[in-house]
């Protein structure tokens, strides 16, 4: 298991676009990847969960990958976050 706490920077947070493409891209990955925000584990590979979990910009969330390929999967996760989706 591999964590990262993380900030999110994008001005609107985890609306539907970010949320879809980071979904999407943590669904190739193996592992099980968990966003924790605000006490609740989110499926970080279910775009209505994410969406469900009202994620805005300037909360803190912890993501946590379990697998095989978690190291990979991590950083791609943290890239995102940090790039603030692209926007």
């Amino acid at each position: 298991m591999v964590s990262k706490k993380l900030t999110i920077v994008n001005a609107q947070g985890f609306h539907m676009r970010p949320a879809s493409n980071f979904a999407t891209a943590m669904a190739k990955y193996s592992s099980d990847v968990v966003l924790r925000h605000n006490g609740s584990d989110v499926n970080a590979k279910s775009l209505m969960n994410i969406i469900a979990a009202c994620i805005k910009c300037g909360n803190e969330v912890e993501v946590v990958c379990t697998g095989a390929d978690e190291e990979a999967a991590l950083a791609e996760a943290v890239q995102l976050i940090e790039s603030g989706f692209g926007e």
